[in-house]
């Protein structure tokens, strides 16, 4: 059965040390990719921008710094608030993006609720395929 956990969220685009920009966004994790987490940026928008990276990776930077090729993730406090950084970079550009870490925490709880750690390749039925094809 296919589960999607999402969560709407206003991250904030670092455009300076003084400056930001509300992005909106929208955090999702659907079981048929259970490796990966999706981010959509500005969601009313005609031409959203979309990353995908490992799970593995947001869950780690939450507690502490961490990247792999585009993505780097770790958490901070700014004014007071615990946030988590997320700097990205492609060939159009690089982003540095601030999300409340406790909203951003929460959904990633949820989404291990749904497939625990270890347990991904379980999801994809990698197994069930492969028992079929030696069965022929």
């Amino acid at each position: 059965m296919r589960t999607v956990v999402e969560r709407e969220l206003e991250l904030k685009l670092v455009l300076s040390p003084e400056r930001r920009i509300p992005v909106p966004a929208r955090l999702g994790y659907v079981t048929d990719d259970p490796y990966a987490v999706h981010v959509t940026f500005h969601i009313d928008s005609a031409h959203p921008v979309h990353w995908t990276f490992a799970r593995d990776l947001l869950v780690e930077g939450v507690f502490r710094p961490c990247g792999r090729g585009d993505v780097h993730v770790w958490p901070t406090k700014a004014e007071g608030r615990s946030i988590v950084l997320v700097a990205l970079t492609s060939p159009d550009g690089d982003a540095l993006l601030e999300a409340p870490a406790a909203p951003v925490s929460a959904w990633l709880e949820r989404t291990l609720r749904v497939v625990p750690p270890g347990t991904e390749g379980e999801q994809l039925g990698l197994d069930d395929e492969l028992a079929q094809l030696l069965a022929q």
